[in-house]
């Protein structure tokens, strides 16, 4: 989730990304590319028309709905990009010449990193914190009142997030993971600059973006705190169970201000939106000129399919 594509609106074509297996995805309102660098080091591109998920269904063209319908989309061409970079890194036979997989992965056999993957989220971000909160609690009675409960409870799901990251990012595969998550921050903002699109200046940009996803889960793990207090439950098993059911709204609510944020960038939501910007200097790390490369094919091949289908090409 911390490098998925999340900003995205019924009004203005914005281009996002996320950083896969020895590549980049790229992807615009109507248009879809990953470019991954196969072990013989010949590029090879994945890229499809897509819908807006608003253009499909009404429901997503209103505030907090649009962002768990682009939420939704996004994890699932994630899945989909990580499942080709996947086959191309290791150079799968099944790959043709054009980088196109010859037979689909059923859709089942992906049931089962999705539940893990759930559950994970569950207990390590929900039944962890709670947990110990409620046990800090039982020690210290001040911590019963309910938004300093929720704020403890909130400090604890951030050291997990951050150690989990950090821990990560010290693995050789997820480091350089992260070196194309910076290419594919940089390429982003040498287009949406205005300015020639190529690997010498994409290098002059910054690896933090204000749309990545890992500011999108901070201001997540941050909003929860003070929705968390509002829910008058006091048994472990029913705050348990409100913090799962809650999800899909305070990340409907996150999208809304990560979206104010991003397009009013002096304002005081900005700055509480600030810290996510600084969890990057864990999620991604400064690009080689290869890696800046492959970013560019991803973006070029979503553009001109973009173009192909009459998209109009508008910096937010």
């Amino acid at each position: 989730m911390q490098m998925m594509p999340i900003l995205e609106s019924g009004e203005e074509t914005l281009v996002g990304g996320q950083a896969v297996m020895e590549g980049v995805m790229m992807r615009a309102p109507h248009s879809y590319c990953v470019a991954v660098r196969k072990p013989n080091g010949e590029i090879v591109k994945d890229e499809m028309p897509l819908e807006r998920m608003s253009e499909r269904y009404k429901i997503f063209r209103y505030p907090v709905f649009r962002g768990l319908g682009t939420l939704y989309q996004a994890l699932k061409l994630g899945g989909r990009a990580l499942k080709y970079s996947a086959a191309a890194a290791l150079d799968d036979p099944k790959l043709n010449p054009a980088g196109d997989q010859a037979k689909e992965i059923p859709g089942w056999a992906l049931i089962g990193p999705v539940l893990f993957s759930l559950a994970f989220f569950i207990f390590a971000y929900k039944f962890v914190p709670l947990f110990v909160a409620t046990k800090l609690a039982a020690v210290y009675p001040a911590l019963q009142e309910r938004l300093l409960f929720n704020s403890v409870d909130g400090v604890i799901r951030l050291i997990i997030l951050l150690a989990l990251l950090f821990t990560l990012s010290r693995t050789k595969d997820i480091h350089r993971v992260f070196e194309y998550h910076g290419a594919e921050h940089k390429v982003v903002f040498n287009f949406e600059s205005g300015q020639p699109v190529n690997v010498a200046n994409a290098q002059r940009f910054s690896t933090f973006h204000p749309r990545c996803g890992t500011s999108f889960l901070f201001v997540i793990f941050v909003l929860a705190i003070p929705i968390y207090a509002l829910i008058p439950f006091d048994g472990f098993v029913a705050k348990l169970v409100s913090r799962v059911v809650l999800v899909p709204l305070i990340a409907g609510i996150a999208y809304e201000l990560i979206r104010f944020a991003a397009k009013r960038r002096g304002s005081f939501l900005a700055t509480l939106t600030a810290p996510g910007l600084w969890m990057q200097r864990i999620t991604t790390k400064p690009p080689s000129d290869d890696q800046a490369a492959v970013a560019i094919q991803a973006l070029e091949g979503a553009m001109a399919l973009e173009k192909s289908q009459g998209g109009e090409l508008v910096i937010a």
